[in-house]
C-alpha cells in the first residue's frame, strides 16, 4: 500500500516562494509516476507537476511553467515541487499522487496523499 504525506505548505506573499515535499516509503521500489495536483475552492482538480519514476522526464502545467520545477530524490523516498513567483491565483490544496505511467489526469491516479494548503496573498 503506497501513503504518500505532503508538507511544506504555508501563507506566503505574491512573489515568494515555497518547497512542498512528498515522501512515501515505497515510491522509489515500486516505480511510481509522481505528480503534484491542486484544488481551489469550488474548482476541479488540475494537474500542476508529473516526473517519471527515474526523474529524468518531468511535465508542467502551462499555468506554472518558468516558476514551478519538480524533482525526486530517490535516495530520500521525496519527491519534491519548488515554487517560486507565486502568484493569489496559486492558492489551492496541493496533493501528491502516485501511479505507474506519468500523467497530470488527476481521473488516473489511484493513490493520493492529504494534502497540504498553499495560500498566496497579494
Amino acid at each position: 500500500q503506497v501513503q504518500l504525506m505532503e508538507s511544506g505548505g504555508d501563507s506566503v506573499q505574491a512573489g515568494g516562494s515555497l518547497r512542498l515535499s512528498c515522501t512515501d516509503s515505497r515510491i522509489t521500489r515500486s516505480n511510481f509516476c509522481m505528480a503534484w495536483f491542486r484544488q481551489a475552492p469550488g474548482r476541479d482538480r488540475e494537474g500542476v507537476a508529473s516526473v517519471s519514476a527515474l526523474g529524468d522526464s518531468t511535465t508542467l502545467a502551462d499555468s506554472v511553467k518558468g516558476r514551478f520545477t519538480i524533482s525526486r530524490d530517490n535516495a530520500k523516498n521525496t519527491v519534491y515541487l519548488q515554487m517560486n513567483r507565486l502568484k493569489p491565483d496559486d492558492t489551492a490544496m496541493y496533493y501528491c499522487a502516485a501511479r505507474r505511467g506519468c500523467s497530470l489526469d488527476p481521473k488516473q491516479f489511484v493513490y493520493w496523499g492529504q494534502g497540504t494548503h498553499v495560500s498566496v496573498s497579494s
